[in-house]
């Protein structure tokens, strides 16, 4: 199965194009949770956790798909979930009401349910969320899970950071990530953390001359069930772990300790140590910084770290790893990093393009090769779709495909709420002076006219941007191209031909022309993945 990048509506995608029982490993961190305190639970909250409220009652509210989604769970829709999901939603109606806590849980109750059948009977299933909200989602798994001859089996506390200040409570420094299995039989590679510099202090006290250390073992049987060997060794008869010969050739090889008493113990060499067990508390892995090399500016972006560990438990070399809310693509990145086959889906179009340069960036440009892409426009009928969409949740990807497709993903989109000014994106290019000159990008889907190229002159000159873009979905009219003419041509030194300051181009020529632009991009909308493999120089098609 080739790799699959989907871009929508988790849900339609997992009922769609995921078949039952071909995934062994699923990982999720929802949006919206994080950091969150939800004023149907808790009234008395300072400032800042009633800002944190409002951020999580303006992105989950009830509305007709909330209404949709507990109409589907409440009749059972295609039969996907157990009694117990439904009287634990329809119970949550009555104690939290009809508003953005439970219509949020509503969404998650739908999305776990599919996230069941699509696991093989083998797979694991790690919910990654804030413990805000874990109880709650908890008993959702467990109604779906559980119920079905599924297993719950940790709750991991990750430490992400080393303190936090929060007023009249305890700082607020852990994630929560529940582990669960479809069955009682499941994919399970036991992973090890290096030891501190305390337990080995503690532990491994003794050294060879050569400064090798090691931990003394109990080499003697008494107390094991079995029983053991008894013989007489270094003038001691005892019941042993070993036979005689057993011990004659670790005492050959350097490998018996002996005590000032004279009795022998095994030597557990620091150096042939796999390390601890990892345990449900993960102290070891330190949440991005500023000055890690592989942040990429993505506000929610979890180390590569973590997701080694999980998916190195859950999985191995050839297995499927899905995340259905795949983000800046680290789950992603790891997967193609440690040779899993993996699915990633996000319903927005800026995480698509993030990752498929993310991946680029960190294993050459044939690794896209190796992708099948999905939900992405490629015929002018899906892009008008995609222009058409009334959900206000996709409002805006019709845009950011547009910007991003057309410069390659390297246009910052333009993120602010509500007008947007006129600028859609923004690029930068090398120029002749010492800041990096601006490229603003706009983007119509629908009727057009010369005044759109006036009033994109106007917003770069507002905005000191020297080059416009104009990509229209409908044909320019003669007016806006005699229009964007008049508005003359930029040149430098740094381009092979001069360029004109505005530029029409419309989507036609982007999907069926693959048209892009041509110049040398001066600045990274976002850090570039670290490097495995050297990356090619990027370029932008702006000629004229």
């Amino acid at each position: 199965m080739p790799n699959q990048l989907f871009y929508g509506d988790n849900l339609e995608v997992l009922r769609r194009h995921i078949k039952d029982e071909s995934v062994d490993l699923c990982y999720i961190d929802p949006p919206f949770n994080s950091k969150r305190n939800y004023n149907q639970i808790y009234n008395n909250v300072g400032k800042e956790d009633q800002a944190q409220a409002q951020a999580f009652i303006d992105t989950w509210t009830w509305d007709d798909y909330a209404n949709q989604g507990l109409e589907e769970i409440q009749t059972n829709y295609l039969g996907r979930f157990t009694a117990q999901s439904i009287d634990l939603i329809s119970g949550l109606v009555k104690v939290l009401g009809k508003g953005s806590l439970l219509a949020y849980l509503v969404s998650m109750t739908l999305r776990v349910a599919e996230i069941y059948r699509v696991l093989k009977p083998t797979g694991s299933f790690y919910l990654h969320c804030d413990p805000s909200a874990s109880h709650y989602l908890k008993i959702i798994i467990d109604a779906i899970f559980c119920a079905q001859g599924g297993n719950y089996l940790s709750e991991i506390i990750w430490k992400r950071t080393s303190s936090h200040s929060d007023s009249n409570k305890y700082g607020r420094v852990h994630d929560v990530i529940l582990y669960y299995s479809k069955n009682s039989k499941v994919n399970w590679n036991e992973q090890y953390q290096s030891y501190d510099q305390k337990y080995i202090d503690q532990y491994y006290k003794y050294s060879d001359p050569d400064g090798r250390k090691f931990m003394s073992g109990d080499i003697g049987a008494a107390g094991l069930s079995g029983g053991g060997y008894e013989y007489e060794w270094n003038n001691i008869r005892r019941v042993w772990r070993v036979p005689e010969s057993t011990m004659q050739r670790l005492d050959s090889e350097n490998r018996i300790y002996y005590t000032k008493n004279g009795f022998p113990r095994m030597k557990r060499y620091l150096d042939e140590m796999q390390g601890l067990p990892i345990q449900d508390t993960w102290t070891d892995i330190e949440a991005l910084r500023s000055w890690h090399s592989e942040k990429l500016g993505y506000p929610t972006q979890k180390p590569e770290a973590l997701l080694e560990r999980i998916i190195k438990a859950s999985s191995n070399e050839g297995d499927v790893v899905l995340d259905a809310y795949c983000g800046c693509g680290t789950t992603v990145a790891v997967s193609q990093r440690l040779d899993r086959q993996w699915i990633g889906i996000d319903i927005t179009y800026q995480s698509i393009s993030l990752i498929l340069k993310r991946l680029e960036d960190a294993f050459g440009q044939g690794v896209l090769e190796n992708i099948v892409l999905n939900g992405i426009p490629k015929d002018m009928n899906s892009a008008v779709a995609l222009a058409n969409k009334r959900d206000d949740r996709t409002r805006k990807e019709f845009e950011k495909w547009a910007v991003l497709t057309y410069s390659n993903n390297r246009a910052v989109i333009n993120q602010k709420k509500g007008a947007d000014k006129g600028i859609d994106g923004i690029a930068y290019f090398r120029s002749e002076k010492d800041d990096p000159e601006k490229i603003i990008l706009q983007v119509k889907s629908g009727k057009v006219s010369s005044r759109d190229i006036r009033d994109l002159q106007g917003t770069m000159t507002r905005e000191n941007a020297v080059l416009g873009i104009f990509i229209t979905l409908e044909k320019p009219t003669r007016d806006m191209i005699k229009e964007a003419k008049e508005a003359g041509i930029y040149r430098s030194q740094y381009m092979s031909n001069p360029v004109d300051k505005i530029r029409i181009v419309t989507i036609q020529e982007i999907i069926e022309d693959q048209k892009r632009l041509d110049i040398l991009l001066a600045l990274e909308v976002l850090k570039s993945a670290e490097k495995q493999m050297e990356v090619r120089q990027v370029t932008l098609d702006l000629d004229s």
